[in-house]
């Protein structure tokens, strides 16, 4: 059973940059691809961006490209994703999630664990 922490959500201004971490616990961290989704009010949730296990490849969704970086620590099992140049429509929750697989997926059902979430707000 793997236990995802995510932190580091708040209040930006619109440009500005924020960073997020997720910490794990309670698995082999390796393991697993992990992914980011987020969820505005009255939104479905949707993916933002994965890393395979190595961290050697990454992924993302169309409207964060060439803003939003994924990275992982392996030994410090903890993924992060540094958030640049932040719009208004980037506010959201932020949920980390954990797929015990070798590929990626876009789909959330693809990922077995979940943290919490952590709030992001940015202010136009």
């Amino acid at each position: 059973q793997v236990q995802l922490v995510e932190s580091g959500g708040g209040l930006v201004q619109a440009g500005g940059s924020l960073r997020l971490s997720c910490a794990a616990s309670g698995g082999t961290f390796s393991n697993y691809v992990m992914g980011w989704f987020r969820q505005a009010p009255g939104k479905e949730r949707e993916f933002v961006g994965a890393i395979n296990w190595r961290g050697s490849s990454t992924y993302y969704a169309d409207s964060v490209l060439g803003r939003f970086t994924i990275s992982r620590d392996n030994a410090k099992m903890t993924v992060y994703l540094q958030m640049n140049s932040l719009k208004a429509e980037d506010t959201a929750v932020y949920y980390c999630a954990a797929a015990d697989s070798l590929y990626y997926s876009r789909r959330s059902d693809a990922y077995n664990y979940w943290g919490q979430g952590t709030q992001v707000t940015v202010s136009s």
